[in-house]
């Protein structure tokens, strides 16, 4: 039995219905149940009920295969090698072999190498080098390298997924390329991370292409992020995710306070390449909470806001932290979906501060003060999020909602995708005041479906489905005229 507009709009989230559709009726699906009870921490904060969104994804065994890899005491020695090369200043020595930035690069790529030949030759490593010409924190052409792994998929490699850390390091001037400069915090942590992820997911045959990288120069102004942004951009790279990985070395704050299960995840609203067409469609229909980066930040929490990684995910709205940046900002800024990774709290202390003592009080970015089993649980936010964009379906194309003529209900289309184990698709809607996802209406392999709902009161969004029930990041449909 159809149900009216009224039963539509007052059913709470999550709650079971069937919505009219033409051509095809669907029932909405309860909310994904998380396999096992998530600590009450983190189910008590994935959502204002105190349960998952209903578009949440319960973590597959081969995730919690993966995930178990993970190894905490690898990525503590990860952080104590990058330490020991003294400084990785971006101005420091390239070509000392045992202090500086190139050492630290030389050894990146060694590692790198190491996991790709595990890998059945579906992983390379490579450097990725230009000059940069002088400017404000660069005083004379300086070599920027990039350490890239490729992990090349199976199924869809032309889209791509990017993980990044930055591996220099700086001190309290940052134009000081000889003082030591530890970095463990900003970011050896961030590197470890990827370095991790690198040696679990090499063994392994994603769907979808992962890049793995460590950049360099970011700390004088992101270099290494943006030629390398650039050059999926000149490429035409199907880039549909990046998270770049900048402090998530520690959950202790300044003031000894500690959030040892939450991580930070910045995520913009207002494209940063947004045009002036699409700002005013934007300004016409809403969507500031809507853009691609909040839809993959929405998709981090539902696959890695459980008790297989021990985290909640606090997404926080707007690009990153007041007077600061990240490598995912050119990503941004070329249009790609990218947000950043960040320790709960952070301790200024211990970030771009001389190694010293002053009133007792020890400064620096030393590797005591960082914690490797926190470090360990955010390359498992890392490894959830990735390893399901990466084995499930891309986010759909094409999303349109049809605007030709003025009625109470909703008319959506898109274009189908070309996974070979594409099983169809979900309309999913809220609230235009709710933050999450509230209702999931499976609509099966069509490229329409229309809901008795008016497009005026409530957000909409489509999302697809594989045979294994992996769910792609929501596209959110633009009007249609």
């Amino acid at each position: 039995m159809r149900p009216s507009r009224r039963t539509v709009l007052t059913a709470t989230g999550g709650a079971a219905l069937t919505a009219g559709a033409a051509g095809t009726g669907a029932a909405e699906a309860a909310p994904a149940d998380w396999a096992e009870a998530a600590p009450a921490d983190v189910a008590e904060a994935a959502s204002p009920g105190g349960r998952p969104p209903a578009t949440a994804q319960p973590p597959s065994r081969e995730l919690r295969a993966l995930l178990r890899e993970i190894d905490p005491a690898r990525i503590e020695a990860t952080v104590r090698k990058l330490v020991s090369f003294g400084t990785r200043h971006t101005l420091s020595a390239q070509d000392d072999p045992a202090r500086g930035i190139g050492a630290a690069r030389d050894w990146l790529l060694a590692e790198l190498r190491s996991y790709a030949a595990g890998s059945g030759g579906r992983m390379t490593a490579e450097l990725q080098s230009y000059v940069q010409e002088p400017g404000p924190r660069i005083p004379t052409p300086t070599r920027i390298t990039n350490v890239i792994a490729t992990l090349r998929g199976s199924v869809t490699p032309d889209r791509i997924y990017v993980v990044s850390g930055h591996y220099d390091s700086r001190v309290t001037d940052v134009m000081d390329a000889t003082s030591d400069a530890p970095g463990a915090d900003d970011d050896a942590s961030g590197v470890a991370v990827v370095l991790e992820l690198a040696r679990v997911m090499a063994k392994r045959r994603p769907a979808a292409t992962i890049v793995f990288a460590a950049v360099a120069g970011e700390e004088q102004g992101l270099f290494g992020s943006a030629y390398m942004a650039q050059q999926f951009k000149a490429a035409g790279a199907d880039v549909q995710g990046m998270f770049t990985n900048d402090i998530v070395g520690s959950p202790t704050a300044d003031d000894g306070t500690r959030d040892p299960y939450t991580i930070r995840l910045f995520a913009e609203g207002v494209p940063s390449s947004e045009t002036p067409e699409q700002a005013a469609i934007r300004r016409s229909v809403g969507g500031e909470n809507d853009s691609a980066t909040r839809q993959l930040a929405r998709f981090v929490r539902d696959v890695a806001d459980n008790e297989a990684t021990g985290m909640h995910v606090r997404v926080v709205y707007r690009r990153d932290r007041y007077r600061r940046g990240g490598d995912h900002i050119p990503f941004l800024e070329r249009a790609y979906p990218a947000a950043r990774f960040t320790e709960p709290a952070e301790d200024f202390a211990h970030q771009h501060q001389d190694v010293r003592v002053e009133d007792g009080k020890q400064y620096g970015d030393l590797p005591e003060f960082c914690d490797f089993d926190f470090v360990g649980r955010v390359a498992k936010v890392n490894g959830a999020a990735l390893w399901t964009l990466a084995q499930a379906p891309g986010t759909p194309r094409g999303a349109k909602i049809v605007t030709t003529l003025l009625t109470n209900s909703t008319r959506l289309v898109w274009t189908r995708g070309t996974e070979p184990d594409l099983a169809g698709y979900e309309v999913v809607w809220r609230e235009t005041t709710a933050p999450e996802w509230t209702h999931v209406i499976p609509v099966g392999d069509v490229t329409t479906y229309e809901i008795d709902l008016s497009k005026d009161n409530v957000f909409f969004g489509v999302r697809a489905v594989n045979a294994k029930g992996l769910r792609s990041p929501v596209a959110f449909p633009d009007p249609q005229a």
